[in-house]
């Protein structure tokens, strides 16, 4: 469930997109796993400074269960980006998950002028972080800001995009690729959407059952309006129900 959830996260992070968007734009999407709506998840972007002088993105991701869900299995998901809004490099990543039982605490501090990250992991029981420092590109990006930096170029069907990636103590190219255009229904109306793929190799996030595909709207804004994926135990769907400080007018 949690690799569940986080790839979600994931998924929907790769539909916002740099130089098109106002600072405070909110994303909210229903989360259905099957027939059954199991929650929300929202994402959020602002422009912000670190420590004190440094112009950034500050990139937020989340995913909460509802009532009902949360008798079987609660989930509050937290994911946050410091992207530096210059030079378009991640600065910081932060993830804190709690899922059921489950609690996790993983920090990337990225240096690519000097080609390391320090990959800080939190250990509960000794209520004590271990560090380990990896080599990264100089053009490194986050789970979050990879994204951001997939969607300011130009797609085209039948075409991939790459990028890459140091996350979770890791680094890889990540691809997208995009598949065709296709007109659907959705908070803005009958709208006309190009549909991506993201290809996940191996564990980067989680092990691929089937594919995910995103559609988002065909236009210079590219706001993702539902996607779906099979995973190991069905499939799930995210479909944006609300959106803040976008240029399209909601239906």
């Amino acid at each position: 469930m949690r690799k569940t959830v986080f790839t979600l996260l994931f998924v929907l992070s790769l539909t916002l997109i740099h130089g098109v968007f106002e600072s405070g734009e909110t994303l909210t999407f229903k989360v259905k796993y099957g027939a059954i709506t199991a929650g929300k998840a929202t994402l959020t972007i602002v422009e912000d400074t670190f420590q004190d002088s440094v112009p950034i993105y500050r990139i937020t991701s989340s995913a909460r269960t509802n009532s009902f869900f949360d008798a079987f299995f609660k989930v509050r998901d937290e994911i946050e980006s410091i992207w530096h809004r210059d030079s378009l490099v991640a600065i910081r990543f932060t993830k804190q998950l709690r899922e059921g039982n489950y609690r996790q605490l993983r920090v990337h501090n990225y240096f690519p002028d000097l080609g390391f990250s320090i990959y800080s992991v939190f250990d509960f029981r000794k209520s004590t972080f271990s560090d380990r420092q990896m080599d990264i590109p100089a053009n490194t990006q986050d789970i979050l800001s990879a994204m951001y930096t997939i969607r300011r170029e130009k797609l085209t069907p039948g075409t991939s995009v790459w990028v890459d990636v140091v996350a979770d103590g890791r680094s890889y190219r990540a691809e997208v690729r995009v598949l065709k255009r296709e007109r659907i229904k959705t908070i803005f109306g009958r709208t006309n959407c190009i549909v991506l793929e993201p290809i996940l190799e191996g564990e980067a996030i989680f092990k691929q059952t089937g594919k995910i595909l995103i559609w988002m709207t065909d236009d210079k804004w590219h706001i993702p309006v539902r996607i779906q994926s099979k995973i190991v135990f069905g499939s799930f769907y995210a479909i944006l129900t609300d959106a803040e400080n976008v240029p399209l007018k909601l239906d």
